[in-house]
């Protein structure tokens, strides 16, 4: 009601128009959320995603900084990688097909690729391309600076790859190590469903050459993967617990030849209940487990020192399926986690450039 004395207040339709078009302008624009719009209410610090298990995780623990969630609108988030000239990171939604982009200078999250063949693991050579492991095809590619993707592998030995999962780049020769487990081959869902023609292994693709080489098949659902920061051990998570009566380990080996040959296999690590999925090393050689279906307390990242002992968690309200370092100096992590992604601050530093 106006007080008396006062003109009635007017709504003019060119204030109406323009309110109208910016909320229509906002309405139209999918999938994009920022991250403040999903941060939970404050937490009290140190946030309770921190569990300390060993004194030496203390020191890569920030007490005032909070787990935030970034996004969520997935049904499998999956494979997120790094790329520092664009200040963005590249994960899969695996089973909705397509490739996302989250900004970290705006926090938004923009579609980057649809049908993208169902891809999992993403990463990003020493040249900047980016290369993807994809579902449905049983591929690895590589997308060149001009876009289309160039396939690198898809056969051995004349068969079909099973579903090509991650992948890492060695830096002296550019060589690709990546792992094949065929979960893409199981469901449609996130793939397309056929006979495993190979067993479950780890492959070296030539740079030079192209060539294709086994270099283990002694695993049981090869998974996520990673150097140690000096290059000479390749860590890799056997997701086992998925289909063996086997429980979830991480293995290493030695890594010779510029990651031409494996040698020295030895359990790392082992789970005792879910499994560890993308794994990624700090500067220090702690070895950082993404870890889902485990349950309350125990989804989100076990953090291994170099001899093998769990230091620490950081827990996640959702199964986490993988992580990467992002920043300008690697020290935050950034979590795919089931239908979200999440992130903290950590006096860590990531290894490696993705």
């Amino acid at each position: 009601m106006p007080v008396d004395g006062e003109e009635p207040m007017t709504i003019h339709r060119r204030a109406l128009l323009t309110g109208g078009a910016a909320l229509g302008a906002a309405l139209a624009m999918p999938h994009v959320v920022r991250a403040q719009s999903l941060a939970p209410q404050p937490s009290r610090y140190p946030d309770d995603a921190w569990e300390v298990l060993d004194p030496r995780f203390s020191q890569y623990m920030i007490g005032n900084t909070p787990l935030q969630r970034q996004w969520s609108g997935a049904l499998w988030a999956e494979g997120p990688a790094w790329n520092g000239v664009g200040r963005y990171a590249v994960f899969s939604d695996i089973p909705n097909n397509r490739q996302m982009r989250w900004d970290e200078v705006t926090g938004a999250v923009t579609p980057l690729r649809n049908h993208s063949n169902h891809s999992n693991g993403n990463t990003f050579d020493f040249e900047g391309r980016q290369i993807s492991c994809e579902h449905s095809t049983a591929r690895v590619v590589r997308y060149g600076h001009q876009g289309p993707a160039e396939v690198l592998a898809e056969t051995f030995e004349g068969k079909q790859l099973n579903a090509p999962n991650d992948a890492v780049v060695h830096p002296d020769d550019g060589g690709i190590i990546f792992t094949d487990p065929g979960y893409g081959s199981h469901w449609y869902y996130e793939g397309t469903v056929r006979e495993l023609e190979l067993p479950t292994s780890i492959y070296h693709i030539d740079a030079s050459s192209g060539a294709l080489t086994r270099l283990s098949d002694e695993i049981f659902k090869p998974n996520g993967l990673c150097f140690s920061p000096d290059y000479r051990t390749l860590y890799v998570a056997d997701s086992a617990a998925t289909h063996h009566p086997e429980p979830a380990r991480i293995i290493a080996w030695n890594v010779e030849d510029n990651g031409r040959r494996l040698t020295g296999r030895r359990e790392f690590a082992t789970l005792e209940s879910g499994f560890h999925d993308g794994l990624r090393a700090d500067v220090d050689g702690n070895v950082w487990a993404a870890t889902g279906f485990a349950g309350g307390g125990q989804d989100g990242v076990h953090v291994y020192a170099p001899d093998g002992t769990k230091i620490g968690q950081i827990k996640t309200p959702e199964g986490c399926a993988n992580l990467t370092f992002v920043g300008e100096h690697r020290n935050r992590l950034l979590m795919t986690a089931s239908q979200s992604i999440y992130s903290i601050f950590t006096a860590a530093q990531g290894a490696h450039i993705a």
